[in-house]
């Protein structure tokens, strides 16, 4: 069976919607603990995905964790085999490192349920299926710039590249679409010295997952579901 190579760098940050998903794909689930597995000898066969989820460290602190080279590495080996990779938050900036683009610190943190804008190539893309008036789960505070040669798709007002990718098999996402809002409360709880230390109202937080929740799930579904269609076929 084919696997879906999902590295992993905190258990709540995990493949969420997506596992279904995969399951429907006849695509095992293959989860790597990042900074424990060994990710420098790992070579993905015929059929398999690379799935690199988020995390709470910068994808440029190789030094604080020299695991990040191994990642870089896995990636740039499935690029090259032209393996379908995903990157979502952390796993986006690592891709869009690999793909010579470079990661900064952001003017500032995006947390929360919040607005998203497509480009036209967005509204091409599997993206179109989050709607006429877009919205995401963001939390990231570190920014990337756009890879040569590939397509932006989303921005935010303090992003301007949340989303790129590089034709049908290799997706890059900021923000979150994966997460499962019934199990949102691992996130508040995962963060919570992020949350402490920037002020952040969990109330609040709470009551947009109630509000916004299930509709961003239930488009974040049909985004997955279509680039994992076009990515494997």
């Amino acid at each position: 069976m084919s696997r879906a190579i999902a590295v992993r760098h905190v258990a709540f940050e995990d493949l969420g919607l997506l596992g279904p998903l995969l399951a429907a794909r006849g695509l095992a689930p293959d989860y790597r603990e990042a900074g424990i597995d060994d990710l420098a000898t790992l070579v993905p066969g015929d059929g398999d995905l690379l799935i690199v989820l988020g995390g709470p460290i910068g994808a440029d602190e190789d030094a604080r964790y020299p695991f990040l080279r191994d990642a870089l590495g896995l990636i740039e080996r499935c690029l090259a085999r032209s393996v379908p990779v995903l990157g979502i938050c952390l796993g986006a900036q690592l891709l869009a490192r690999v793909l010579g683009a470079r990661v900064t610190r952001g003017a500032a943190k995006e947390i929360g349920f919040g607005p998203i804008r497509l480009t036209p190539e967005g509204t091409a893309s599997p993206l179109r299926h989050l709607g006429p008036d877009p919205r995401v789960l963001h939390w990231h505070g570190d920014v990337f710039e756009l890879p040569a040669g590939a397509r932006r798709l989303a921005a935010t007002e303090l992003t301007p590249n949340q989303a790129f990718s590089l034709g049908e098999r290799v997706l890059a996402l900021q923000f979150h679409i994966e997460a499962d809002p019934g199990a949102f409360e691992r996130w508040l709880i995962g963060h919570a010295v992020e949350l402490s230390a920037g002020g952040y109202d969990i109330g609040r937080l709470r009551a947009e997952a109630r509000e916004h929740g299930p509709a961003v799930a239930r488009a974040g579904r049909r985004v997955l579901a279509d680039w994992l269609t076009a990515a494997t076929r």
